[in-house]
């Protein structure tokens, strides 16, 4: 096998496992019916096969980053995947909540070490310029893919296989790429005398971002100021005033904060979490809209997201072309502008509306979406040294996982409010529930506005001319 052999190899399981991370979050709403019937979820437990993942992703993935960076980001790749197959695994096999939420559980620990790792080796194994440069649109624009198609996979499995399958879809996947890695992978790792784990800054960091997330997670069912949430916040901001402390202290620190003054990880950052709280939401409403107000089958439901998959394929063609013509915060603000149209269209939904009302929107939707998706990942990695990559890389998916979780609780927040609190989204008639999903696309639209200014803060201030004595004169 020549190089070129391996760098495609290396290339199609970096972009497969990207894939699969973004499959994997989609791909359990569509399920979610089937399982809590099938396993007698309640409502309020329900939400936990979602959040178990959300949990442990958002809480790992700084020191999943780290050690990437220090044990090898090749040898992460393969203990990742072995985590995140033998969570899958273990959820197909469930016969009881329990244990159907350990196993997502172990899957966002395979995805928090997965994560950093793959686009660490995509700097490592790629030589910079137009073979990098190419190496991650086609990456990141897996994940911008990924989203939406695991909608119409999680259908598609649910109805003619069940949904243990939306599990064990991931397996064979899993066990392919550890057998793999070896031979197309080129292993990188800093050299072993700065090999430093700065182990109080990563408990504190980790119990901290866990304690965070869970507050996100459980505020909206249990209230924003209930002690039951304000403990776990007060104890989140403690811990991460003392991760703070720990590593302006650190000889090799878990987090350099000379990363927080490079500007386009800072502006990257701060789009993915834009990126999560808009487009990232989106799917959780329009398969409500299309389970619960039009009565869609799982099957129907995910068909009905083959235009966003689609859409989404052909919005990642066009990055490789728009990115050196127009720049890194350009394509972003126009893959967030096709998002606001894309929103706005979709807030004409009607009770009685059909797959076809849908295909406008959802297709503006998914060429922003690819267009957000893959930049943001282009733009974060610009200026990083090698050896903070996976840290670096680490911070923005932190980024994106706390803006979905954000935005999903305050778009959730709103919506409550506007029922006045009589009422939830399940209890709600089909006319009522689409009204409260338009109102989330309005949001989604206002988010995604706010995506644009993110975009043009990643632009560099044009240096003032020097004026030469003799112009004065």
């Amino acid at each position: 096998m020549n190089a070129k052999s391996y760098k495609g190899l290396a290339l199609l399981l970096l972009a497969v496992s990207q894939l699969m991370l973004a499959l994997d979050y989609t791909i359990i709403f569509v399920a979610l019916p089937s399982l809590a019937e099938e396993l007698g979820f309640t409502a309020n437990h329900l939400q936990w096969v979602v959040s178990a993942y959300s949990l442990v992703y958002g809480g790992f993935l700084l020191i999943g980053g780290r050690l990437s960076d220090l044990l090898g980001r090749r040898r992460m790749f393969m203990i990742a995947m072995g985590l995140f197959g033998l969570g899958s695994l273990l959820g197909g096999l469930a016969g009881s909540q329990l244990t159907l939420i350990i196993g997502r559980g172990l899957q966002g620990l395979g995805g928090a070490f997965l994560s950093p790792a793959t686009l660490s080796l995509i700097m490592s194994n790629f030589e910079e310029g137009s073979e990098r440069n190419r190496a991650m649109g086609i990456w990141a624009a897996m994940g911008g893919v990924g989203l939406s198609l695991g909608l119409l996979l999680g259908g598609a499995l649910t109805t003619y296989i069940g949904w243990e399958s939306t599990f064990f879809v991931n397996v064979p996947v899993a066990i392919l790429a550890i057998l793999l890695s070896p031979i197309a992978l080129r292993e990188s790792r800093l050299p072993s005398r700065t090999r430093h784990y700065d182990a109080a800054g990563a408990a504190s960091v980790t119990l901290g971002m866990i304690l965070a997330v869970y507050y996100l997670i459980q505020s909206p069912t249990e209230g924003w100021f209930s002690m039951g949430t304000l403990i776990p916040a007060a104890a989140s901001l403690l811990l991460l005033a003392l991760f703070i402390a720990i590593e302006s202290r650190a000889k090799e620190p878990l987090l350099p904060f000379g990363l927080f003054r490079i500007r386009s990880l800072i502006s990257a950052t701060l789009t993915a979490a834009i990126f999560s709280a808009s487009f990232g939401t989106l799917y959780y409403f329009l398969t409500l809209y299309t389970q619960e107000v039009l009565h869609f089958s799982a099957v129907q439901s995910g068909l009905s997201f083959l235009p966003l998959t689609l859409s989404a394929f052909v919005g990642s063609k066009l990055v490789p072309r728009m990115v050196p013509s127009l720049g890194t915060a350009k394509t972003i603000a126009a893959g967030m502008g096709f998002g606001i149209i894309g929103f706005l269209l979709l807030t004409r939904l009607t009770e009685d509306g059909s797959a076809w009302g849908i295909l406008p929107g959802t297709v503006m939707v998914g060429i922003g979406q690819a267009l957000v998706f893959t930049t943001m990942f282009i733009a974060g990695s610009a200026g990083i040294e090698m050896k903070q990559q996976g840290v670096a890389s680490a911070i923005i998916s932190t980024g994106q996982q706390i803006g979905g979780s954000i935005g999903l609780a305050v778009l959730m927040a709103v919506i409550s409010a506007t029922l006045g609190g009589a009422s939830t989204l399940e209890t709600l008639e089909p006319a009522a529930l689409n009204d409260a999903i338009r109102t989330a696309f309005y949001m989604n639209a206002g988010i995604a506005l706010l995506g644009i200014l993110a975009a043009w803060s990643m632009q560099k201030p044009k240096p003032k001319p020097v004026l030469h004595p003799h112009v004065l004169e």
